[in-house]
């Protein structure tokens, strides 16, 4: 016996749905929302509903609030069977607000799982020198190049086929090296 496996519904694969899961990622309510970018609860509602499109000026408050990028919210035009379940790979969302020499890509088809995967590249050179602390469990995979990892204080230089987890401890990254690194990561819930 087999298991049917549906497709998700259409209303799953929108920007409304993208912005909600973004906003409950970060524990935000429609009215702390709504407060934040000065709009009613019921605009924010159907705004997450496809029943109302936010203008672009819109579009820039809501990712400045949810700290994205605006053209993390924007949708590639996949054919209709696909949307939803393939991500083409000249087709990847860029996510994430941008530290010099980091370029990161939406794996995943949208926003609304319980994870999200992403394509990072860290150019050479490229840092941060703050820690972040996610309140997230995060897995990653080098793919290629080579990373150096602070995690909760420990120093770890990683190099192509190496893994790693972060579950909601202080991290920081360097890559010192010449050639860029490329880290596939898997991160619950989403962040982007």
């Amino acid at each position: 016996m087999h298991a049917v496996i549906h497709a998700p519904p259409p209303e799953s694969c929108t920007l409304g749905a993208d912005i909600r899961a973004l906003r409950k990622a970060r524990g935000l309510t429609l009215s702390g929302l709504g407060e934040t970018l000065g709009r009613s609860v019921g605009w924010l509602s159907q705004v997450e509903r496809d029943k109302s499109e936010p203008s672009i000026s819109d579009l820039r408050y809501i990712a400045s609030a949810l700290d994205v990028s605006v053209s993390s919210l924007f949708r590639s035009e996949a054919p209709e069977h696909e949307q939803g379940l393939i991500v083409r790979g000249d087709a990847r969302r860029p996510i994430g607000s941008r530290p010099a020499g980091l370029v990161e890509e939406l794996l995943s088809p949208d926003l609304t799982d319980d994870f999200e995967m992403v394509h990072s590249t860290f150019e050479s050179g490229a840092e941060i020198t703050e820690e972040v602390m996610r309140p997230t469990q995060e897995v990653g995979y080098i793919v290629s190049g080579k990373l150096d990892l602070w995690i909760a204080g420990k120093t770890h230089s990683l190099n192509a086929g190496d893994s790693f987890r972060i579950r909601g401890e202080a991290f920081r990254w360097m890559n010192p090296y010449a050639l860029p690194c490329v880290v596939i990561w898997v991160i619950a819930p989403p962040v982007y």
